[in-house]
């Protein structure tokens, strides 16, 4: 089938390449001319694993990009869109974009054609779009809007897309679905999985994935609600984790205890510094806003931003408490990004601690794998940036984890203690055992779990993260 999608962002290029593995004539639609040469050239603007494997595999043939909406309708049956929907001032989200993509695209509808919301939006923009593409002349039975909502992790992207717990297409009436699931047949009949040159599979996926049909409203609510859940389950566990620091439980056994209940399970309940990125922080607010809008006070949505804002502030505590004063203090950061395996620092916790700390006069030289030129956009001179974790702990009075890159999980831990001026690592992803780090001769703080010091520093020392 042929499709356009219009955006090159995270969601409209993984989507694009993956339309195109799966047998697909895609054209990405963006209206950034150096952006689109960047792409013909076989630039990959974002990190995300397998992406350009699938770009260079299909690029200018199965996959074009072009600037010219129109004619990208004209001769495509489904048209996708992937662009912005950015949080107004008042948190609900701005449709602009969305609006401007739909009256362009009625100007290139000749023949029947599917409009499909690929971006996160509020309930009822289905209706919307359908209104405005019809107040501009297009014969209301060339069209019909549906919803396909994007579940993906960045950093999985790819292989959330191919390999989904679900497929949900929003629409209403046959016809709609009918185009949507021949889009989606070699994944929903198994073809695509039985190819040599698929993607790896991930574990625990399902093949082939169910597919869900449900009204255009319900779809677009599934986005919303789904986004909301995950964000409640990790200040959940948040909040859990400052019970357990004054307690003296540790929250990794309170997370084993509650995430083997087949009814709650254990993904989403890692604690840490809060969540981040351009889907979380957005969607809750806009959520909030339609409830709003529907008459419903969701305050629970309320708390769990306010659970989200009041975790980075305890970690800074906790920061404070090891080192007594900050002003002065060289600080070694691991992690920019908002969650490893991307380089996306949009509403990233980390940066946010960067940003709070250089406030209060510390000196910050950080390191992560893929954000740090994205990073240093935001931070300029700053910001020391270097090449290695080592060289990020390199006569640092501590070293703090703010991202939760594998490698940062697998150091040198005597190579580590020797670069440090004093070993004190204060850890927001908890991707140390506390007790093989007193082990090692560190200082070592984590969330959720009490402070560990090294054999013969009297526990007494510290008590619950603070300096006794």
């Amino acid at each position: 089938m042929r499709i356009t999608v219009v955006g090159s962002g995270y969601v409209g290029l993984v989507a694009g390449a993956c339309f195109a593995d799966l047998g697909h004539g895609v054209v990405v639609v963006d209206n950034d001319h150096r952006k689109l040469i960047a792409l013909r050239n076989g630039e990959v603007p974002i990190h995300e694993k397998f992406l350009p494997d699938l770009l260079s595999r299909y690029c200018g043939h199965r996959l074009t990009f072009a600037e010219d909406l129109k004619e990208a309708v004209r001769q495509s049956a489904a048209i996708f869109v992937a662009v912005g929907t950015p949080p107004t001032e008042s948190g609900e989200a701005d449709l602009s974009y969305v609006e401007s993509v739909a009256r362009e695209i009625s100007g290139g509808i000749d023949s029947y054609k599917v409009i499909v919301e690929k971006s996160t939006v509020p309930v009822y923009t289905s209706d919307w779009i359908r209104k405005i593409i019809l107040r501009n002349g297009t014969d209301p039975a060339l069209v019909d809007v549906a919803s396909n909502p994007e579940f993906l992790r960045e950093g999985t992207a790819v292989t959330d897309f191919l390999f989904p717990d679900r497929i949900v297409i929003g629409c209403d009436g046959e016809r709609p679905a009918a185009v949507l699931r021949e889009i989606y047949a070699p994944m929903t009949g198994g073809s695509y999985y039985q190819r040599a040159d698929s993607i790896p599979c991930p574990d625990r996926c399902k093949i082939p994935p169910p597919i869900i049909v449900t009204s255009t409203k319900s779809a677009e609510l599934i986005k919303h609600a789904s986004n909301a859940f995950l964000a409640m389950k990790i200040s959940f566990i948040n909040a859990v984790a400052s019970v357990c620091e004054s307690v003296g439980a540790s929250v990794n056994q309170v997370v084993h205890g509650i995430g083997t209940d087949a009814r709650i399970g254990p993904r989403f309940l890692n604690p840490g510094i809060g969540y981040g990125g351009s889907c979380f922080p957005k969607d809750i607010m806009a959520f909030r806003a339609v409830a709003r809008e529907c008459g419903y006070d969701f305050r629970l949505l309320d708390e769990v931003m306010r659970i989200n804002e009041d975790q980075r502030q305890r970690f800074l505590r906790k920061v404070r408490s090891a080192l007594w004063t900050v002003r002065g203090k060289r600080l070694g950061v691991l992690g920019l990004a908002f969650k490893g395996g991307t380089d996306d620092i949009r509403e990233s916790p980390a940066l946010f601690l960067v940003q709070a700390l250089l406030q209060e006069g510390a000196k910050i030289v950080a390191y992560d794998p893929a954000a740090m030129d994205r990073a240093r956009e935001v931070l300029g001179s700053n910001v020391t940036f270097v090449d290695s974790a080592y060289d990020a702990a390199h006569a640092a009075d501590a070293l703090l984890i703010l991202t939760e890159w594998e490698e940062f999980a697998n150091l040198d831990l005597n190579r580590l203690r020797s670069e440090l001026k004093y070993p004190i690592v204060i850890d927001g992803r908890n991707l140390y055992d506390p007790e093989v780090m007193a082990a090692q001769g560190f200082t070592y703080f984590s969330v959720g779990r009490a402070a560990s010091l090294p054999d013969g520093v009297p526990t007494s020392a510290v008590k619950n993260g603070k300096s006794a």
